[in-house]
């Protein structure tokens, strides 16, 4: 008996869409924004999320359940998500926190480097002493970022790359903390609140050579912030000297989402 057109059309039609569901699956393309992925965040308290609450049992690293690598993954339904940035970071805690990231991580983020040109020190002499003293202590951060933080730099991201060669690499910059000539009538003099952008712009181009170096993606947050940094009119995105003092000048809940989850996101999807 003569098979129908249609019924042979049925079945070629079925037929193709089980093949190309089958090559879908060999080549990997099954996924939407939300696939299941392997996602590593590295780095300081910028990406550990200091600053912005929520800390649950991490300790002195101060994991937040509100800092952009979590709210990525809460993004992302199925992401495997390793978190292992911590605060206090430099590059060489960072080479230790890539010793447990998974081989098979599809995308990294980061942020390091902060801590290893002196941000602390920088904002303690800053906040303390002359005008001048403050555009020095700058200046000599600033010497480092230049001459020695780009190979320290490198051996991170060429850590990452050995240890997930197949994974993305996304790598973060640090805020302006200013608006200059801001709102805030006390607090740091002008003189100084632009000494401190001018660090942070430098560093900023320094992390964005050795990236591109490295193949890695840079993610430039500075504009993010503006508007909402300190001594703006809705400086929401950053605390000033606050306590606990080690979160002075690290982002708010806001901060994090505004500030680096939403440049992330539009960078990546």
């Amino acid at each position: 008996m003569a098979v129908p057109a249609r019924s042979i059309t049925r079945n070629l039609q079925r037929m193709c869409a089980a093949l190309g569901v089958a090559l879908l699956v060999c080549l990997g393309f099954t996924g939407t924004a939300g696939a299941a992925t392997s996602y590593v965040a590295l780095g300081d308290s910028y990406s550990s999320g200091v600053g912005a609450g929520d800390y649950g049992s991490s300790g002195a690293c101060k994991r937040s359940a509100n800092a952009y690598g979590q709210l990525y993954a809460n993004a992302h339904s199925g992401t495997t998500f390793t978190f292992l940035a911590c605060s206090g970071a430099k590059t060489g805690d960072v080479l230790t926190q890539i010793g447990s990231m998974p081989s098979s991580a599809g995308l990294v983020t980061v942020t390091v480097g902060g801590n290893d040109a002196g941000f602390t020190d920088v904002i303690t002499t800053c906040t303390l002493n002359s005008d001048q003293t403050c555009v020095d202590r700058v200046n000599t951060a600033k010497a480092y970022v230049q001459n020695t933080l780009p190979g320290l730099l490198d051996k991170v991201y060429a850590a990452v790359k050995a240890k997930a060669p197949s994974s993305k690499l996304v790598v973060l910059s640090y805020p302006r903390f200013y608006t200059v000539p801001g709102s805030c009538s006390v607090g740091l003099s002008d003189t100084k609140r632009s000494a401190i952008n001018s660090g942070a712009d430098t560093i900023a181009g320094v992390i964005s050579a050795r990236a591109s170096a490295a193949g890695a993606q840079f993610v430039d947050v500075r504009s993010a912030f503006d508007g909402h940094n300190i001594c703006s009119s809705a400086s929401d995105y950053l605390h000033s000297l606050t306590f606990p003092v080690d979160e002075s000048y690290h982002p708010t809940a806001a901060g994090q989402r505004g500030g680096y989850y939403t440049p992330l996101t539009s960078a990546i999807g």
